[in-house]
């Protein structure tokens, strides 16, 4: 039977990675308009990686026997700057370290392996992101990163 936390923390990553797809493609679509088409295809990359990552939470989910989470999504954060949008974008990627630096924290103090390996592997590719926007604007995205 699957500890009913690691269903939850399972459950929550779907929709935030689901909802950073959304986010992504849209922004994609926005800076095409825009005439950013570098841009684009980078957002695009990038909503294609969240989409794996839901992909794996969900090949997780039915390991226990569960469907993936009919989930309602976060609202897509758009700007009227490549600045905000990256802003944005740094949000939310912080959202997802939170919630998977909490997931492995008790993943690993009830014993859970596979689980805490799943959500440090995907920790680890968040702040990835998370660099990756710091580079983007020149480190100018604030301060809430630990310099990973």
């Amino acid at each position: 039977m699957a500890d009913p936390r690691i269903v939850g923390y399972l459950n929550r990553a779907v929709a935030h990675e689901m909802s950073a797809v959304q986010q992504y493609m849209a922004q994609a679509r926005l800076t095409a308009l825009w005439g950013m088409a570098e841009l684009s295809d980078s957002l695009r990359r990038e909503a294609q990686e969240e989409l794996e990552h839901a992909d794996r939470l969900m090949t997780r989910l039915m390991h226990y026997g569960l469907a993936p989470p009919g989930s309602q999504l976060a609202p897509v954060r758009l700007g009227r700057s490549v600045d905000q949008l990256m802003e944005y974008n740094r949000l939310l990627e912080l959202n997802a370290v939170r919630l998977y630096e909490e997931a492995v924290a008790y993943c690993r103090r009830t014993g859970a392996r596979e689980d805490a390996a799943l959500f440090a592997a995907l920790l680890e590719e968040e702040w990835a992101h998370v660099r990756e926007i710091d580079a983007r604007t020149n480190g100018n995205g604030g301060g809430d990163s630990d310099g990973r």
